[in-house]
């Protein structure tokens, strides 16, 4: 039964390299608009999922953009629910155990997996996918479907990398979030998770 524990959210661990930084912008703007109360209400509904890693640490497992976005608003403790306790294992156990529960995804901004000493410690050392706040979006405008999936929105991440030039991306962010609803709905998306047809 996972358990739930309000703890300081600087402490926690990331369990990837990366995250959208417009996604994570926008979380900060909305925390920061909240009273101290209205924050820790947010954040107490909002559990953020962790396993207990080496030694009782705490290793974020979901919504790691919420996460950044609580340190980056001057939010201190978040409530965290535990879903497995590995604390007795070593390092090179723990992340076996965290890959075969699909908890961890060490890929970088381009997509390019790394070994799992290259994941940051800390929450804000974490780098902009702006790829990943591409899927972010498409998935708010109904381009596809939420789905339990682990790193569902890293698997549309890394499709719309394909699909969609930096440039455009760069360029002009929402017009390539525009370009990238119909595409996550078209042929060359089906298999993907929370794929739906127009």
């Amino acid at each position: 039964m996972p358990k739930l524990e309000e703890s300081i959210i600087q402490n926690a661990h990331p369990t990837q390299l990366t995250v959208g930084m417009i996604e994570v912008e926008d979380k900060t703007k909305h925390l920061a608009s909240l009273k101290p109360q209205e924050q820790r209400d947010f954040m107490q509904a909002h559990p953020i999922p962790t396993v207990k890693g080496p030694q009782g640490a705490l290793f974020i497992t979901d919504h790691h953009h919420l996460a950044r976005a609580a340190l980056e608003a001057g939010v201190e403790t978040g409530f965290f629910l535990t879903e497995a306790d590995f604390s007795s294992s070593g390092m090179d156990e723990f992340w076996k155990q965290m890959d075969k529960n699909l908890w961890v995804h060490p890929l970088d901004q381009n997509g390019i997996r790394h070994l799992y000493s290259m994941i940051p410690e800390h929450l804000n050392e974490l780098v902009d996918d702006v790829y990943r706040s591409v899927a972010g979006y498409v998935r708010d405008a109904g381009g596809y479907d939420k789905t339990p999936t682990a790193f569902a929105e890293f698997v549309w991440a890394d499709f719309f990398r394909r699909s969609i030039p930096t440039e455009l991306v760069r360029a002009d962010f929402h017009a390539a979030v525009r370009t990238a609803v119909p595409l996550a709905q078209s042929h060359l998306a089906k298999g993907m998770p929370g794929f739906k047809a127009k």
